[in-house]
């Protein structure tokens, strides 16, 4: 008679159901970061935005994952990280179904802000719960697919919109969501098992939230609406203050509180500061070009959303390869070196991307993306290395916050810099147009009936505007790198692993 077999091991908690769990909302959320960007010029066709209307579109949903990112991970920490990841799925499924259905552009714009928090909410437990169900001795191989997913993620949204856009119309972008989340939730709903923090002292924040949520809406808004509103305006001025008011108590209350959300002792190495302003340059700079690139391909060169989907893969799909290149070479030569390296690359990419013109031959293009999507993973991975590596043990979830918000409030601010320089060259043209066309222009539109010599001067416009400001993107990245070279001294050589591991973790936001 032969033994009875062991039991089999409970689903529940698994450590590859776990992972194959995460990865359902993980994938949504790297798909959306890419993907909405081809549907843009679809959207404004649609729904009939505004320059700046389009520009929220992109921004509130980055601001709302900026905002509520740190936040997101002390919730599932203290109430569950099972619990708040499977609401997050939902919400983000939901909301991206509404942002399809609502047919108006201030529904898109509420919407996506959702989304954006709805995503805060989600992102930071899915390394919280492999944390918490893989053996330390697996952890890694768990981040590195983790990684991956992200990646695969990153790089197939522009193909897959491109695709969606074109066949079934923008909204279609947000309705793949639904059945991905559908199949995510129930397969969660029986994989995932409870986890919360082992340490549950001390209050909320609460009062650091409310003000770092409103210092960062009123800086964004500042900027987004600076152009509409005249940089001189009172109601410019006084957004701009607002944001100053609302940081200064900011920075006084979490001096003052038991439990800041955010310790500001963190702020005194310089290795976690340069980290922080390279890791918001560094997306200053992707999300701000990636913004212009596809108005400027499909719709200043009237090319298509699949094939300008597959232009942009040598920019999304390096990103598979960039970070964990950019890890190694962190290991071998320091965090320091290697964000000097990924900034510098990063300007050079600019630099060669001044020299497009309405006719530019894509090879040339295509290698300017190869060389900033390394110029980006080598800034991101030396980055984490800084700001994660730099921080003391029991602060290292609240690190991965800032690097994360960090990395948000980048993008955002990079979209809104790189929209109003565009928007100043339109305005400053010497074509007599309406506010409407230059709004349209401002998003390589040319205005009905432009023809000739006029429309070689439009197209000047906008070209000259996005030049200025790849210029100042430029500009931007190598000053961080000249502080990066200056102010960084200490060269931590860290495992490859490690690197990675410190990389998703702030992308994660888990705190």
């Amino acid at each position: 008679m032969s033994a009875p077999r062991p039991p089999a091991r409970v689903f529940r908690g698994n450590p590859i159901a776990t992972l194959v769990a995460v990865c359902f909302g993980l994938f949504m959320v790297g798909l959306d970061a890419t993907v909405v960007s081809i549907a843009n010029p679809a959207i404004a066709a649609d729904l009939g935005t505004s320059f700046t209307e389009l520009q929220w579109i992109t921004n509130v949903y980055l601001l709302g994952l900026a905002v509520f990112l740190i936040l997101g991970g002390k919730i599932g920490d203290r109430f569950g990280r099972r619990r708040m990841y499977l609401i997050g799925v939902a919400a983000f499924a939901i909301t991206s179904v509404a942002i399809g259905l609502i047919g108006s552009v201030e529904g898109v714009i509420f919407f996506r802000a959702l989304q954006g928090a709805s995503a805060a909410l989600l992102m930071p437990q899915t390394l919280s719960l492999l944390r918490s169900t893989f053996p330390r001795e697996k952890f890694g191989m768990a981040v590195g697919i983790w990684g991956g997913v992200s990646s695969v993620a990153i790089a197939a949204g522009p193909i897959v919109g491109g695709a969606l856009v074109q066949v079934l119309g923008w909204q279609s972008i947000f309705y793949i969501n639904a059945p991905i989340a559908v199949i995510g939730i129930v397969f969660a709903a029986f994989a995932l098992a409870e986890s919360t923090a082992e340490r549950q002292e001390g209050r909320f924040d609460v009062l650091g939230v409310v003000l770092l949520a409103l210092g960062l809406a009123a800086l964004v808004i500042a900027i987004v609406q600076g152009e509409a509103w005249g940089w001189g305006s009172a109601s410019t001025i006084g957004a701009f203050a607002l944001a100053v008011v609302f940081l200064v108590v900011f920075v006084i209350v979490e001096a003052r509180v038991r439990n800041p959300l955010l310790p500001l002792g963190l702020f005194r190495s310089p290795r976690f500061s340069i980290g922080g302003l390279a890791i918001g340059t560094n997306f200053f700079a992707l999300l701000g070009v990636t913004f212009f690139l596809t108005l400027y391909l499909m719709n200043l060169r009237g090319i298509d959303g699949l094939v300008a989907g597959v232009m942009l893969l040598p920019l999304s799909g390096v990103s598979i390869v960039a970070s964990p290149i950019g890890a190694i070479v962190v290991s071998r030569i320091g965090a320091r070196w290697t964000m000097i390296i990924g900034l510098v690359a990063i300007a050079a990419s600019f630099f060669a991307l001044m020299t497009t013109t309405v006719d530019s031959p894509y090879l040339a293009m295509a290698a300017a993306f190869v060389v900033l999507s390394f110029g980006v993973g080598f800034t991101m991975t030396a980055g984490a290395d800084s700001i994660v590596g730099s921080a003391p043990v029991q602060y290292a979830g609240v690190a991965g916050g800032v690097q994360s918000t960090m990395l948000q409030l980048g993008g955002a601010l990079g979209t809104a810099v790189f929209s109003a320089i565009v928007s100043a060259s339109v305005a400053g043209s010497a074509l007599d147009l309406t506010e409407t066309e230059r709004g349209s222009l401002a998003q390589g539109i040319l205005p009905e009936g432009t023809t000739g010599a006029d429309t070689i001067v439009a197209q000047a416009a906008f070209l000259d505007g996005f030049h200025t400001a790849l210029l100042t993107g430029a500009i931007v990245a190598l000053v961080v790198a000249v502080l990066a070279a200056v102010l960084i001294r200490d060269q931590r050589r860290p495992a490859v692993e490690v690197v990675l591991e410190e990389t998703v973790e702030g992308l994660a936001a888990h705190a």
